[in-house]
Parts: structure tokens; C-alpha cells; sequence
């Protein structure tokens, strides 16, 4: 009995690490452009595991401050025109 209370809180606990550290998973809300998406996501959105690709890579830093959302992304991925994984970065 006790094995099985412990697994239960075991499975509880993990489960809602999981939940934490996924990605967020908003309502796919198209923009029409990314001056409309910087008014809700200023730094834009991205997919998990995505890098800004940068002109310069000496002086220029990547955004890293972009909302991670697979569902955004993939319901803006229009606007993603350097295809990096991240819609409409800004710094």
C-alpha cells in the first residue's frame, strides 16, 4: 500500500514538472503584421529551440527574449521571413 502511495505521489510530481517546463501552448491568434504581434509579444515569438539568426555575428547579440509559443508561432510563421524559428524578433 505504501509503494503504491508513493509511486502516485511520484507520477503527481512529475507530471506537474512537465506542465512547467513545456512551452507555452496560447490560442493560435494570427497577426496581421509584427507591429500588431510587438503589441501583445514585444520581442516576438518563437518555436522551442529556435536561434535568431543575426547580420553581424561580432556585434550583433540574438534576441533570446522572444515568447516561446509552438501554437503562436505556427499560426504566424508568415512573418518569420528569415526562418529561424522566431516571428518578428525585435531587441
Amino acid at each position: 500500500m505504501a509503494g503504491a502511495a508513493v509511486f502516485v505521489v511520484t507520477a503527481v510530481l512529475a507530471g506537474s514538472m512537465l506542465a512547467v517546463a513545456s512551452p507555452s501552448s496560447d490560442s493560435a491568434t494570427h497577426f496581421k503584421n509584427c507591429a500588431a504581434m510587438h503589441a501583445d509579444w514585444p520581442h516576438g515569438v518563437g518555436k522551442l529551440f529556435a536561434t535568431d539568426h543575426v547580420a553581424n555575428k561580432k556585434t550583433d547579440k540574438p534576441v533570446t527574449t522572444f515568447h516561446l509559443s509552438i501554437g503562436l508561432y505556427n499560426a504566424n510563421k508568415k512573418l518569420d521571413t528569415d526562418h529561424d524559428g522566431i516571428a518578428c524578433e525585435h531587441r
